[in-house]
């Protein structure tokens, strides 16, 4: 073999190796992606259904589950957009309803969320791939309502799928990635009205990374060639190329995905309804006016006016519950940024899009928000654990070169920082989502308030009751549970069979979303006489109104639960003849 034989199979070797190599590191990282999104998912779904129904969850679980029986539907703003109504419909009637259920496409979709660190792979090295995964797989507070029967988680993971997508799109000019991006855009449009939030949000970050173009373009000359040659290069794609049709298509996609979740359904109803239109066409128009126009009128007439209290006090409200919940996330997500623009040697567009995201996020959301309550957070922190994710890479990049140049104390200190933050988030997540889940407080000398749980949450310790009145319902004919007191009272309780629920129906939850489960007929009074007359095996009372309601029952036990977190005391009284067998003591006054 010659000299150049050897050096040409010598090359060859090297180049073969060279791709070999980067494609065992690209498994590896793969494999470790896939294993925090593994991590992420048992941490959803473990003990999904042990903690009780929230208010706010048992109000629209209460709303699907009479869709899915009278087959009505249409959208009303203030109880959030169509994607958890139409989903769980059907997993109800597939699955059976309860509080696992109904939480699990959330789980399911923030729990995937790992994943979208494999699409930015071309943005993110391989350790910073895992990290960011971390932080999506583990941050307490989107842990803690990726638990949580409510939007905004869905609505800040589809919009994180969707810029993902869009940049694998910009990254392998793909029109797959332009599709799939667009559906998880349309999907957000279904979960929650803010969603118009991220798009001015994104406007926004988008101008600031045009900024960085044009900053690295020397004179003010080359800045306007620069505007010039993209403009050119954006019309000759959309016109002269590919791209204008797909972006056609992708944006009928779009209405098209937001037109079916929006369409009222009005099934034994003389009203416009989606599934009619198709045995009738000329129902069409109305349809898609009323999934369009009218859902953008309610949601206008109920959240157009923003926030009408103060500012700061929001801000410092809110800014407590990042502080508890995401101070790592935080102060690693700066870190990343700045680390990024400041150090490298071109900063990343996604690094600085996503913190931008995240950071507007945190000082506009006391202005637009009704309330700080702290799901609020969410948005700001799902797109902030990119740039932390970075953060976190750092360190543990600086602690692997200290090892490597035999550097003990620099390596030394590079684990105790990453342990210190793996442990933070680790122990919060651990007291507020599993120790802690209903808890006004962690600890027992109540000094500690648990920040992620909101008022409406139900006390610890309701679900025992609950299976009491599920065996009484199922073992009884007739009335099964009847609610006394003006509280509670409805005149017709069949205002309740469609939104929005009439009298004292609100101050029940979350049972009404329990009770309709298990298949129970109520009934209420204001006459306390009327409850001793015939009694059902269920009576629901304030505790303010248990003396004089026992006084009316006889061999009944009372079982008192908060309905909320403090100062709705509720005496469940349940019949001994329907309790459970075991449960059951001797027959006599109410106890």
């Amino acid at each position: 073999m010659t000299a150049d034989e050897k050096s040409a199979n010598a090359r060859r070797w090297s180049r073969e190796s060279a791709t070999a190599f980067g494609r065992a590191i690209g498994a590896r990282t793969a494999v470790a992606v896939l294993a925090v999104t593994a991590l992420s998912l048992s941490l959803r779904f473990f003990a999904l259904g042990s903690r009780a129904f929230h208010w706010d969850e048992a109000r629209v679980g209460y709303w699907i589950l009479r869709y899915a029986e009278n087959g009505i539907w249409e959208y009303h703003a203030v109880i959030h957009g169509p994607f958890v109504y139409h989903v769980n419909k059907y997993l109800f009637q597939l699955f059976g309803a309860s509080d696992f259920v109904a939480r699990a496409p959330v789980a399911v979709v923030s729990g995937l969320l790992p994943l979208t660190a494999w699409l930015f792979r071309e943005r993110l090295n391989r350790v910073e791939m895992v990290t960011v995964g971390l932080f999506f797989a583990a941050n307490p507070i989107v842990l803690y309502y990726s638990r949580f029967m409510r939007n905004d988680v869905l609505l800040a993971a589809f919009m994180v799928y969707a810029l993902a997508f869009y940049v694998r799109l910009f990254d392998t000019r793909k029109p797959r990635y332009l599709y799939a991006g667009t559906l998880m855009l349309a999907l957000a449009f279904t979960t929650k009205e803010n969603v118009l939030v991220y798009v001015v949000t994104w406007a926004g970050a988008a101008v600031l990374l045009l900024d960085h173009r044009l900053q690295l373009v020397a004179g003010t000359d080359d800045r306007k060639q620069f505007l010039r040659e993209q403009a050119r290069e954006t019309w000759t794609a959309l016109w002269h190329g590919r791209w204008g049709l797909h972006l056609v298509f992708g944006l009928l996609f779009f209405f098209a995905v937001v037109v079916f979740f929006y369409a009222p359904r009005s099934r034994g109803i003389p009203e416009p309804g989606l599934w009619k239109a198709f045995s009738n066409p000329g129902m069409f128009p109305a349809v898609i006016e009323e999934a369009t126009v009218g859902s953008w009128e309610s949601f206008m007439g109920k959240w157009g006016e923003g926030n009408q209290k103060s500012y700061l006090d929001t801000f410092e409200s809110l800014g407590g519950v990042l502080r508890r919940s995401s101070l790592a996330l935080l102060v690693l997500a700066g870190v990343g940024f700045l680390t990024d623009r400041y150090v490298g040697d071109k900063p990343r567009d996604l690094v600085a899009f996503t913190f931008y995201w995240g950071f507007v996020s945190i000082i506009g959301y006391p202005v637009i928000v009704e309330n700080a309550f702290p799901w609020e957070v969410i948005h700001a922190v799902v797109p902030l654990a990119i740039p932390a994710g970075v953060g976190l890479a750092i360190l543990v990049r600086w602690g692997s070169e200290s090892v490597t140049d035999g550097d003990a104390v620099s390596a030394t200190l590079a684990a105790l920082l990453v342990l210190l933050v793996a442990g933070q988030v680790a122990a919060t997540a651990a007291s507020t989502t599993y120790m802690h889940p209903a808890d006004q407080y962690l600890d027992e000398g109540a000094s500690e308030r648990n920040a992620l749980v909101q008022y409406g949450q139900p006390a610890e310790g309701i679900q025992p009751t609950l299976q009491r009145v599920r065996y009484a319902v199922t073992n009884n004919d007739g009335t099964d549970v009847l609610y006394y007191g003006s509280d509670f009272y409805v005149a017709d309780e069949s205002e309740n069979d469609r939104w929005a629920a009439g009298g004292g129906w609100y101050d029940r939850l979350p049972i009404p979303w329990y009770t309709e489960m298990y298949g129970a007929e109520v009934d209420s009074t204001d006459d306390v006489q009327a409850v001793g007359s015939n009694p059902p095996p269920v009576v629901v009372a304030r505790a303010g109104d248990r003396d004089v309601v026992a006084q009316q029952l006889d061999g009944y036990r009372a079982f008192e639960e908060g309905l909320t977190l403090w100062g709705s005391e509720t005496v469940f009284f349940v019949d001994e003849d329907a309790l459970p067998p075991e449960q059951r003591a001797q027959r006599g006054a109410v106890s």
